[in-house]
């Protein structure tokens, strides 16, 4: 059975939902490596192959589109609108996920308060 793209069922893996939540204002690779690891304090390595692999599926996608910063040398990418909704829409289906399981550990007296 084939395997389906999360971009395609409109769901983010953790590193594109991270590169995207990186370049809601643009950067290069090497700057969106650094504030993923940054943000997440280091418990999420993103190492450059995996990063443009991601990157180019985003771009396929509509979700970011290169950035015109008059660098020749680095190409900087933005998210775009699409990409903001995708952005949004995932972050409260987590939010939602976390409730979820919070809601089971409590019934379950896994998690104290």
């Amino acid at each position: 059975m084939p395997r389906n793209d999360s971009l395609e069922m409109g769901e983010l893996t953790d590193t594109a939902f991270y590169i995207l939540l990186s370049v809601v204002e643009p950067k290069h690779g090497y700057l969106i490596m650094q504030s993923i690891e940054t943000m997440t304090n280091q418990r999420l390595t993103v190492g450059p192959a995996s990063m443009y692999t991601t990157i180019k599926k985003l771009l396929a996608a509509g979700l970011i589109e290169l950035f015109d910063d008059e660098d020749d040398k680095r190409k900087t990418y933005a998210a775009t609108a699409k990409g903001m909704g995708l952005l949004q829409k995932n972050v409260e289906w987590r939010k939602d996920m976390v409730r979820h399981a919070e809601a089971i550990f409590q019934q379950k007296g896994v998690l104290e308060g």
